[in-house]
């Protein structure tokens, strides 16, 4: 599938949406009786601004204004991407919004991301604080930019699907050119990632994960120079970064042999429990639900101890955000979040099986798929 999204400086702007965003956390803020937020989490900045950059930090108030603090380095960029906010051009960022806030004097209760502030960031943003003639109460924000994030607008989405799709067709001609035996795992990976490159990829979304053999039994195996053999099992876990977004995918086939007895049986396992676990998504369904259906299928099968990791989580600006799809989940789903659905069957010392799909929470039609990749057992040329 294509989407066809313009690049930024094309015309495609996105100060509505964020200043949307904003109001819609200004409103959490009113509801919970907090005067302002120090968002520092750089994902979380970059979602209420559009500004990506590795040093910024807004202060929101439940009023509805913003202040976005970065250095030099990104004033150009944050002045084309965020023109509706107050820039200040500051190098400690978290500090200096600390301290204006403290400016307003009066009492002051004031939300901070304590997930995203080392200890030593917060004795600086205390004593900022303690400067002003403002009496500040401290208290924790939560996860609150994270529970916005994980419902997606349409724009989102497009992006996601784009992402997907750079993807899947990377690993299509992957496949297509054949001659694996004898290329090492890394080999494989570097191959798989200047694929994506050149289908428009922005940057990988994570180290892409490339495991034969025995190696296949790992579930989040880093690559090595093992040279693929024929019958192997060959694990990929890969995905694009387009605009921010981020794709994940993992598809497992056999090399230049019909499959094995053995291989062939966790493979239809792990297709049955993946397959499972897409159709328990719908609005309104426990998280947990995605989990149970496609546990019970291994489970039942007699591979409980093999398949140790969660069914699934979610993805977007980054690679696992909420919402979780694990056997301790809490929450349910709802339209337009994005997730994964990946059970697997590790068989230490022999090998692995992985599916994995990035999916579309939709209110009707049941979930969108994002990666159309084949998911049948696929035998490689070798």
């Amino acid at each position: 599938m294509s989407v066809q999204v313009k690049k930024a400086g094309e015309g495609w702007k996105m100060t509505e949406t964020h200043a949307r965003r904003r109001a819609e956390l200004a409103t959490k803020l009113v509801d919970d009786k907090i005067d302002a937020a120090l968002v520092t989490s750089l994902v979380n900045v970059r979602y209420l601004t559009g500004l990506d950059s590795s040093n910024a930090a807004l202060l929101l108030t439940s009023g509805g204004s913003a202040v976005l603090a970065t250095d030099s380095r990104y004033s150009t960029a944050a002045k084309a991407v965020a023109e509706d906010v107050e820039l200040l051009v500051e190098r400690s960022v978290a500090t200096a919004l600390a301290a204006r806030a403290a400016k307003a004097g009066g009492s002051l209760r004031l939300a901070v991301e304590e997930h995203a502030v080392t200890l030593e960031l917060w004795e600086s943003v205390r004593a900022a604080l303690d400067d002003g003639p403002a009496t500040v109460e401290h208290v924790h924000l939560g996860r609150a930019v994270e529970g916005l994030r994980a419902v997606k607008d349409e724009g989102e989405l497009a992006l996601l699907a784009e992402a997907c799709a750079i993807s899947c067709r990377a690993l299509e001609d992957l496949y297509a050119a054949g001659g694996f035996i004898g290329r090492t795992e890394k080999e494989i990976a570097r191959d798989l990632e200047w694929r994506m490159f050149g289908h428009g990829a922005d940057g990988i979304a994570f180290e892409t994960i490339v495991a034969t053999g025995p190696h296949s039994a790992i579930p989040h195996h880093t690559p090595t120079e093992r040279p693929v053999e024929r019958g192997d099992l060959l694990k990929i876990d890969f995905g694009a970064v387009y605009q921010g977004y981020h794709a994940d995918c993992t598809r497992t086939s056999v090399v230049g042999a019909q499959p094995q007895d053995w291989q062939r049986e966790i493979y239809q396992l792990v297709a049955d429990a993946q397959r499972a676990g897409r159709e328990a998504i719908a609005v309104g369904d426990e998280c947990v639900a995605v989990d149970n259906a496609s546990r019970a299928i291994i489970d039942d099968a007699g591979y409980k101890e093999n398949f140790g990791h969660g069914t699934g989580h979610g993805v977007g600006l980054e690679v696992h955000e909420a919402p979780t799809l694990g056997y301790s989940a809490t929450g349910t789903l709802a339209d337009r979040m994005a997730v994964t659905v990946e059970p697997g069957i590790y068989l230490p010392g022999r090998g692995g099986v992985r599916i994995e799909d990035t999916l579309a929470v939709r209110a009707s039609g049941g979930p969108e798929l994002l990666t159309p990749t084949t998911k049948d057992l696929l035998v490689l040329d070798a």
